[in-house]
């Protein structure tokens, strides 16, 4: 776009030469951006695309920026849950060969979310960045899938007897602060400070969890049990869901004193429970209406305290930390229109995000459903660790030590399962598109959507052995194996994983995650400053 002549600007009469001054002016304006602006022309908008824009301070005719938005998200999601199941035929079972022909629920998810961001400038192409996402509702469903709910007795089978949970299923609906992040960006180079490099940023991200982390629970009580009526969410060591902690519902199953301590229930919570470490870069090229850009994305997350994470972090445990991200992201800009003197632009942005979540203990789409089931195989806790059978102690060949040389530590700590699954790594794809209208100096607009596809997956994959550690069989509990070469005829395969429950985690039993995918829709609004 042409930069007019300041005195034109100030309402000066033309010369004769006018118009050939401005014909001159308009042939050389179609570089824009890419000529040094002189001190006597007016200031024009000189900003690259939304994805490496960054607000700054002590600029040549700017010394402080301040960017606030607020914007509205919904999104969807939803997967088909099914579960692996043995073939009873013997030619095929006694290879351990497994099917997941099995439909077990719909699941669909809903959330409405507030996004609120500050952008500061703190000098030339380096901002500060605060965020806080805020969770209007989140609302999780359990269907029947393709008659399921008519043989929920198989398809949903814990132990001889037992039912994992029941269908319909629906979690309650949580709200709150999903975290607060505290950034910091850094235009490393900039296209309209020198036009032979591309705009490139860099940036970094602590996610803070300020508000109750998720808990495992129902909408609904599920009817009553021996000691009275079932919470909503009760505590991983409320065995039967009814207020009474482990410490003194085990003693009570045998047949002892019930005097112990009373667990009250919890808040279902909203956040991760995590502490986050986000890093990206992206990089832009302006050429004449169109930007392309490409980038990296990684997100390192880290249990907190007041989560149920600090229950899964054991010796034996396979995978006791949150899955790992990392997102290659491809786009491109389109400029169909803007008047740069007004600040005035029109832009339409379609990107391709590919993520890989790695293997990790994970908030599954079955969380709430297991982890407030009230099946005795889940709600039992495993023991951390095996020691040494006392028979083992005077004679190795004692037939007692020859069968079972470990036996459970009755004094190590009791491993209650809390909805918190094993996750298997997978892909994640997304498509989006986003328009923004700059409507002038110190407001714009975004608007846009995406479809995400998620690659298939199991959600209970813990495996019985951590083979680490396997250099003591009288700490392997089930993790041996025959041998005629070591001294009692025993030698350990690892020690036992006491996150592993064999009603959800054996093959041919295990829950998968497929055809998962959903769409967002997003609005915003920005004011500069």
């Amino acid at each position: 776009m042409a930069i007019l002549d300041s005195r034109r600007r100030a309402g000066r009469p033309a010369t004769a030469l006018g118009p050939l001054v401005l014909a001159a002016l308009a042939a050389a304006g179609t570089a824009g951006a890419e000529e040094p602006r002189k001190t006597t022309e007016p200031s024009v908008l000189a900003e690259p695309g939304e994805v490496t824009q960054v607000v700054d301070a002590f600029d040549d005719y700017d010394d402080f920026d301040l960017n606030l938005s607020l914007g509205y998200q919904y999104t969807t999601r939803s997967a088909k849950i099914r579960r692996e199941s043995h073939l009873l035929q013997d030619s095929f079972s006694t290879g351990g060969y497994v099917t997941d022909s099995m439909n077990v629920a719909e699941y669909s998810q809903a959330t409405s979310r507030l996004n609120t961001r500050a952008e500061v400038g703190v000098y030339k192409d380096i901002a500060l960045v605060l965020r806080m996402p805020i969770i209007l509702s989140d609302e999780r469903k359990l269907a029947g899938l393709e008659g399921s709910t008519g043989q929920q007795s198989l398809v949903l089978a814990g132990a001889p007897g037992e039912q994992l949970f029941r269908l319909p299923f629906k979690s309650p609906t949580r709200s709150g602060v999903e975290y607060f992040a505290v950034g910091l960006e850094f235009g490393i180079f900039n296209q309209y400070r020198d036009s032979s490099k591309p705009t490139w940023v860099v940036g970094f991200e602590g996610r803070f969890d300020v508000s109750e982390p998720m808990h495992a629970c129902s909408d609904t009580a599920d009817g009553l049990n021996q000691l009275g009526p079932q919470r909503k969410c009760a505590d991983p060591s409320d065995i039967n869901r009814n207020g009474v902690s482990g410490e003194m519902a085990e003693p009570a199953i045998g047949g002892r004193s019930l005097e112990g301590n009373f667990s009250g229930g919890r808040e279902p919570g909203v956040s991760r429970g995590v502490t986050g470490l986000e890093a990206h870069t992206f990089i832009s090229k302006r050429v004449k209406y169109i930007e392309p850009y490409g980038g990296f994305r990684a997100l390192f997350e880290f249990p907190t305290e007041a989560s149920d994470y600090g229950r899964t972090d054991l010796k034996g445990s396979l995978v006791n930390h949150p899955p790992l991200q990392g997102s290659l992201i491809f786009g491109m800009m389109v400029i169909p229109w803007e008047v740069r003197d007004q600040f005035q632009r029109f832009t339409i942005d379609f990107r391709f995000t590919g993520a890989y979540r790695s293997e990790g203990r994970d908030y599954s789409e079955l969380f709430d459903a297991l982890g407030s089931s009230d099946a005795r195989s889940l709600r039992m806790p495993q023991f951390a660790e095996f020691q040494q059978n006392p028979a083992c102690e005077t004679d190795l060949n004692d037939p007692s030590c020859l069968e079972d040389p470990s036996v459970v530590n009755p004094n190590s700590q009791r491993v209650y399962f809390t909805g918190l699954t094993d996750v298997q790594q997978h892909g994640i794809y997304t498509f989006s598109t986003e328009m923004t209208w700059q409507a002038g100096e110190y407001v714009k607009f975004n608007v846009g959507g995406g479809y995400t596809l998620v690659q298939s997956h199991i959600v209970a994959f813990d495996q019985a052995c951590n083979p680490d550690f396997d250099d003591n069989r009288f700490k392997a509990g089930p993790c041996r194996t025959s041998s005629s070469t070591t001294v009692g005829g025993v030698s350990a395969t690892g020690i036992p994983n006491p996150n592993y429950r064999a009603a959800i985690n054996t093959p041919g039993r295990r829950f998968l995650v497929d055809d998962s995918g959903g769409f967002d829709v997003w609005i915003n609004a920005t004011v500069m400053f």
